[in-house]
């Protein structure tokens, strides 16, 4: 049994067995003697950070320890000491072209590159992530504000602050592609040590190019700083109102599925009348419950997230096995939704009706009265409405009950009025529903002059609920009179250039050449008083809502009222 040693590598504690410790340890230690003295602690310190983040790649869980597995693992990704000796010239030459190779082979990963930047790096970051020159990427930029009026501009803010900038030798090599080993890290820290000599060597050259630099540019530093602050600012602002919004919608997304999943035991008259749902019922609920969560709440999860990195820095990620499951299992939702809302849509794509039609005996000097009329089973007031309500009739039989019944008034050539009752519904194909609209139950009473109408219509609840409504035609030839009661209003679709019902059930309507005519409706713009006193003289007195006017024989005044 071997002895276990915890250490710190890289910022990070690790338990490692004593045999794995050892070759660790020779490692580090050849490394080292493999290092020329210049720069030697900044490449040790970055081969650490990178043997640490391998480390964390292998590990399970943080009580796992470290093997010489892992040991092996690691250093055959690092490579050894002597195969990375880049002291002479050729054997740097030919290390650069074999690793400007393996470059291209490795995948990269996105960072802001501030040692080649313009304002924040995202150009030259892109540029390295796709192996293109930054300025086609800065060129785009400039261009595209003017395209996409100024949404660029604030993608490039969003872009600035959520990147994350290459800091690190590791992460820098990362960037452009490059194998993190030993001997790039060697060489990516020789090139800075490199750059700061000759910066040096260059210190009046350098100092006369920094006296000569132009107002503009010093400006332009200023106003990004500036501008990365108090966009960071707006970025917190931001991501509090994103995580408070999807944090709600996400709770009441899965509040409401895990309701509908579990609904399965409820009643069907307690699902069908307070669930209103896209898809139809013949999908059961704790399907519709999941599609839910999934196609929904994912996307809103994600959203959360985003708002929770705006406002966390360094905010650990959530992982990219998690992330790209959650991805797959949102695509498979999106597919079923879309395949049951084709489904849905082939269920009620066709319409059919049915009409009867039945003429009314009168004299043509009566007025045909029109009334509507309520059944008090189903409900205990002419103004209860319900589009689709499920119950039960009066012989236990399961019913959709509807009050969609409208009601217009239409003008004919013929001589006697005639009523046509149009019930319709839809159905996956013509005769299906037209089937459907035959198994409405509606009824009317045609008595001499008097019209009863329902406000409601059934029909059995095997039927489904398809949009059934019932349109009630009443054609009325020219002087014709029509009394309409005071709740045909209510159900009323005529159009109003033709007949303009009132909300009164004395008013008497004539059908004439072009549109019907109230008969004994006051006049709105002429309520008149006349005040006749003939005790000495003649005195009228006139008034409406304008003027006041008094009339004694030939004189007249003429009172404003304001």
């Amino acid at each position: 049994m071997n002895k276990t040693i915890s250490i710190n590598l890289g910022g990070f504690f690790f338990h490692i067995d004593e045999d794995a410790y050892q070759k660790l340890t020779r490692y580090f230690d050849a490394v080292k003697r493999s290092l020329s003295p210049e720069g030697r602690d900044e490449i040790i310190n970055d081969i650490e950070s990178r043997i640490a983040e391998l480390f964390q790649e292998r590990l399970k869980n943080e009580s796992q320890v470290i093997s010489l597995k892992e040991i092996d693992e690691v250093i055959t990704i690092m490579g050894q000491p002597e195969d990375y000796k880049i002291d002479e010239e050729t054997t740097y030459s030919s290390f650069s072209q074999s690793n400007s190779k393996s470059s291209n082979s490795k995948s990269r990963r996105l960072y802001r590159d501030k040692d080649n930047a313009i304002l924040g790096g995202v150009a030259s970051g892109f540029g390295h992530y796709f192996n293109i020159d930054p300025l086609w990427i800065r060129i785009l930029f400039i261009i595209s504000p003017f395209i996409s009026f100024g949404t660029s501009l604030v993608i490039y803010l969003i872009l600035w602050i959520l990147i994350p900038e290459a800091l690190t030798t590791s992460q820098k090599l990362e960037m452009k592609g490059e194998p993190i080993n030993i001997s790039n890290i060697e060489k990516k820290v020789k090139e800075g040590i490199d750059d700061i000599a000759s910066k040096i060597n260059n210190l009046d050259h350098q100092k006369i190019s920094n006296t000569a630099k132009t107002g503009v540019s010093q400006i332009g530093n200023t106003l990004s700083t500036l501008f990365l602050s108090i966009f960071k600012v707006m970025a917190k602002i931001i991501g509090v109102f994103i995580v408070f919004f999807a944090s709600m919608t996400l709770l009441s997304i899965i509040i409401g599925g895990i309701f509908m999943i579990f609904s399965s035991s409820l009643p069907d008259t307690f699902i069908f009348n307070h669930f209103h749902t896209p898809f139809d019922f013949d999908i059961p609920m704790w399907i519709q419950g999941i599609l839910l969560i999934l196609s929904i709440g994912i996307p809103v999860f994600f959203l959360l997230i985003l708002g929770l990195k705006l406002l966390v820095t360094n905010m650990k990620s959530i992982g990219n096995y998690f992330k790209y499951s959650l991805l797959a299992i949102w695509i498979v939702s999106i597919i079923c939704v879309s395949y049951l809302g084709v489904v849905q849509a082939t269920a009620i794509g066709f319409d059919g009706k049915t009409v009867k039609k039945e003429q009314v005996f009168m004299q043509p000097t009566d007025t045909l009265f029109v009334r509507m009329q309520y059944n008090n089973y189903y409900a205990k007031s002419i103004n209860e409405r319900e589009r689709g309500k499920y119950t039960h009739d009066e012989n236990n039989n399961e019913i959709i009950y509807s009050t969609k019944v409208r009601v217009h008034f239409l003008k004919t050539d013929e001589n006697i009025p005639f009523i046509q009752i149009e019930k319709s519904a839809t159905g996956k194909s013509h005769n299906d529903a037209k089937n459907r609209s035959e198994k409405i139950k509606y009824n009317f009473d045609i008595q001499s002059n008097r019209i009863n109408l329902d406000n409601y219509f059934t029909t059995n609840f095997k039927n489904k609920f398809r949009d059934q409504e019932v349109n009630v035609y009443i054609y009325l030839p020219k002087g014709t009179y029509v009394k309409p009661d005071m709740y045909v209003k209510n159900y009323d679709r005529s159009d109003n250039d033709f007949f303009d019902l009132k909300h009164d059930s004395n008013y008497v309507y004539k059908v004439e050449e072009y549109d019907v005519k109230c008969q004994n409706c006051p006049n709105d713009d002429d309520d008149d008083i006349n005040i006749n006193d003939s005790i000495n003289e003649n005195v009228s007195i006139r008034m409406n809502d304008k003027e006041l006017k008094i009339k004694a024989t030939n004189d007249e005044v003429n009172i404003q009222l304001k």
